[in-house]
């Protein structure tokens, strides 16, 4: 069975659902788990995402050589090193671990760090994601929306379709057929329905276009991102 978490408010229940025999994918196409798996990709060591930018600090006591990447209202964090641009994280991330904080993403990756294997998800990587699950054929996956601030991200639950789309033969939630549905409409022109995302619209009124652009490119990452013991690393 296939189940998605659309919106932010269904989120904050996941800590008290039983995940022990879920697999959970959380997606924020625009942009943390896009930035993820681009640094991950780039030969980061890893990414430990945490809820707040008090809890990025206290892990910087502990792992000072990490580099600190993050975003509140969009933008990087006073004193981090990085923000939440994927086109920020190329070859200067390789070898390091990285400490990030997000509005949504991070705190989807966090709300299911129970379940028994926990995925960060892009349009970037759903390929691989897919051909991981099949694999594994877990009784239960559970598709995580991150959204934005406390809404639905349109972004989100199209990648949550386009993996759907990708395993046929899995039973699904209505949840499940809706965003399935939403990525049979969008799979034409995936840029193009970003841009008319509320976060891709406030990225392009921003200037940050190509940031869109590169979020929006299908599986051309043959990487996973796993959530074991606080980090994300390439499992």
């Amino acid at each position: 069975m296939i189940d998605v978490v659309l919106s932010p408010p269904e989120i904050d229940l996941l800590p008290q659902r039983d995940l022990g025999r879920s697999v959970a994918v959380a997606f924020d196409v625009l942009r943390a788990t896009s930035t993820m798996i681009t640094a991950l990709a780039n030969g980061a060591a890893g990414i430990w995402p945490v809820r707040t930018i008090e809890e990025a600090w206290s892990l910087k006591e502990q792992r000072p050589d990490a580099l600190m990447g993050g975003e509140r209202h969009g933008e990087r964090i006073e004193g981090f090193d990085l923000g939440n641009s994927p086109l920020e994280y190329g070859g200067n991330v390789r070898g390091r671990e990285i400490i990030s904080t997000t509005t949504n993403g991070t705190i989807a990756l966090r709300a299911v760090e129970h379940a028994a294997v926990v995925l960060a998800g892009s349009l970037l990587n759903v390929g691989a994601v897919a051909a991981h699950l099949a694999a594994e054929a877990p009784g239960e996956i559970v598709l995580v929306c991150a959204g934005t601030f406390r809404e639905t991200a349109l972004e989100d639950v199209l990648a949550a379709g386009m993996l759907i789309s990708l395993m046929p033969e899995q039973p699904l939630s209505d949840a499940a057929q809706i965003a399935l549905a939403l990525y049979r409409r969008e799979q034409e022109d995936l840029a193009a329905a970003l841009r008319r995302a509320a976060n891709g619209r406030a990225l392009l009124a921003k200037g940050r276009e190509a940031e869109v652009q590169w979020c929006a490119r299908a599986s051309v990452f043959p990487i996973i991102g796993r959530l074991r013991e606080g980090c994300v690393r390439i499992s």
